[in-house]
């Protein structure tokens, strides 16, 4: 699985098998519909204050694709590999949400 940085894509690891997280207008609009704006997401997450259920529904909502998986094997593999691993992926996402597509 590779991911395409330009694209804002990341790659997450459920159950041993990487995932692709593609942050489409699709995604983010859908993630902004359960998390509430996605500036304020963003400085929540700067500050320090992210929830790590705000980090596993942004992961769930720009996972490119959902087959198979569930949003609380998700949830659980952001557990497993601690919040260190999880920032990797998160940075990537945060970054193009404020930065779009070059």
């Amino acid at each position: 699985m590779t991911a395409n940085p330009h694209r804002g894509e990341a790659v997450l690891c459920v159950g041993g098998a990487a995932h692709l997280l593609r942050p489409s207008f699709t995604a983010l609009v859908a993630a902004e519909d359960e998390l509430g704006p996605l500036f304020a997401l963003v400085e929540r997450a700067a500050a320090g204050r992210l929830r790590l259920a705000e980090m596993a529904a942004l992961f769930w909502h720009c996972l490119a694709e959902r087959e198979g998986l569930s949003r609380e094997a998700v949830s659980e593999a952001l557990a497993a590999q601690g919040l260190a691993a999880a920032a990797v992926p998160l940075r990537v996402l945060l970054a193009q949400i404020l930065q779009g597509e070059p």
